[in-house]
């Protein structure tokens, strides 16, 4: 009972914010000889620790035929070790009144434990016996070959319109290892041998490939002398595959219609943008809040309020290291020909290319960027995920103090600028998803009643 009341504890206090919007950050960081980035954010205001680590690989970094294997470790990895029996690894974290999880990006993974504040030495423990002892054997293997599989059945095989990841990024990249998703092809998974996934192993779940950042009610000195004995015998490993491939740029607009199990058509768009950190990255990523951030935001009163188009549209950027991508999807509302949609989102992205925002709208946007980022630190793991983020990107771990500056840089005349170097048709994957009945009649650009 007392360690379900502990639980219970952890997530109400996770939940309360724990920095001031006005208030710096503060940390430590230092790297051990073999490698290992340590990053030490202390507060003291709940008696709670994130332990995490950050593994600098991803999809990116898997070979053609072999995709998957990210993603596969961030399950396999949670089997057990050589001193951790199998199936013991969650439940030794909750029986100490923790949680934890992992997930995987095309660029990183990262896995993390939120225990009580005198439980830190379990979490070490437990994060460098899966750097160093992690178990890779048939029995595990095989288990979460079927646990991946039916992940894809429940979480995008079943879920309609989650196959957009698949269908966007093969069609947006063609050379970088971009162009599959981050649970990969199940064939790839189902062929691969035990000595491929312990190869994987060795060369990317080591020290030189990981930030290890704890944010929470420490004690400095005392989390470093943990952190080196834990960690410190660890032996470093060669340099990991670092993919350097440089997708050709896009020179016409990709069109296609994708016949899914939903009600309503939807129509994607997916524009090329630059990676993360890029000064085009943060203004075309105040652009999409600028057309979709929030009840008030240009598409949602213009398409959803005023001309009830759609029932929904949104704009987001899809954020990763090498590209990413902008994209905007509306669903269609009942009885408007999906075309029409499609031409009112354009010209939505047509008024942002040939108008100037207006000082208000742009105030606005640069209130909720602001709000929005401080958000992200509110919580403990939160900045231990930050601190970790900004280190294996961009090398400035500071950057969870100063990365809102890069936004203020942004001008009206920026959106602007980026809107007409990016938004056009001949860098774009656009779309169209319609009702499998809809296939069946040989529609193409059918309107919601064919979803009936």
């Amino acid at each position: 009972m007392m360690k379900r009341i502990i639980l219970i504890f952890l997530c109400l206090v996770t939940a309360y914010t724990v920095q001031a919007q006005e208030e710096k950050i503060e940390f430590e960081e230092f790297t051990l000889d073999n490698g290992l980035h340590v990053i030490l954010h202390k507060d003291n205001s709940t008696p709670i620790v994130a332990v995490t680590v950050m593994y600098h690989v991803g999809a990116k970094n898997e070979e053609p035929g072999r995709s998957g294997f990210a993603h596969f470790f961030e399950h396999l990895l949670f089997e057990g070790t050589e001193n951790i029996e199998r199936g013991e690894f969650m439940s030794m974290v909750k029986a100490a009144g923790g949680a934890l999880n992992a997930n995987t990006t095309q660029d990183r993974t990262f896995y993390y434990e939120i225990l009580p504040s005198n439980q830190l030495e379990l979490g070490l423990y437990m994060e460098s016996e899966r750097m160093l002892h992690a178990k890779i054997d048939s029995i595990g293997v095989e288990t979460q070959r079927e646990v991946v599989k039916e992940e894809k059945r429940q979480r995008i095989d079943n879920v309609p319109y989650m196959s957009f990841q698949e269908e966007i990024f093969k069609r947006a990249f063609k050379k970088h290892p971009y162009r599959w998703t981050t649970i990969g092809s199940m064939e790839d998974l189902n062929a691969a041998k035990l000595e491929e996934f312990m190869e994987f192993y060795k060369e990317y779940y080591v020290p030189n490939n990981a930030t290890l950042s704890i944010a929470g009610d420490i004690d400095i000195e005392e989390t470093k002398e943990l952190v080196k004995k834990y960690f410190a015998e660890i032996p470093e490993g060669d340099e990991p595959y670092r993919p350097n491939i440089v997708e050709p740029a896009m020179t016409a607009e990709v069109r296609d219609t994708i016949y899914d199990n939903i009600q309503l058509p939807a129509v994607f768009q997916a524009y090329r943008m630059p990676g993360q950190g890029t000064e085009d990255y943060y203004a075309l990523n105040m652009l999409t809040t600028l057309l979709s951030g929030g009840p008030s935001a240009r598409l949602q009163k213009k398409l959803v309020d005023e001309e009830q188009k759609a029932l929904q549209v949104v704009a987001f950027p899809y954020a990763l290291e090498d590209y990413g991508l902008f994209i905007t999807l509306g669903l269609v509302n009942m009885g408007v020909p999906l075309n029409e949609l499609e031409e009112g989102m354009n010209e939505e992205i047509k008024r942002v290319k040939t108008e100037l925002v207006s000082e208000k709208e742009f105030q606005k946007v640069r209130n909720q960027i602001e709000s929005d980022f401080v958000s992200s630190n509110a919580k403990v793991a939160g900045i231990a995920e930050s601190l970790a983020n900004y280190h294996v990107y961009f090398g400035d771990a500071n950057l969870i103090n100063t990365e809102i500056e890069r936004y203020n840089k942004v001008t009206r005349e920026d959106l602007r600028r980026v809107a007409n170097k990016y938004l056009n048709p001949e860098n774009r994957v656009v779309l169209y998803y319609l009702p499998k009945s809809a296939q069946s009649e040989g529609a193409t650009n059918s309107g919601s009643e064919k979803g009936k």
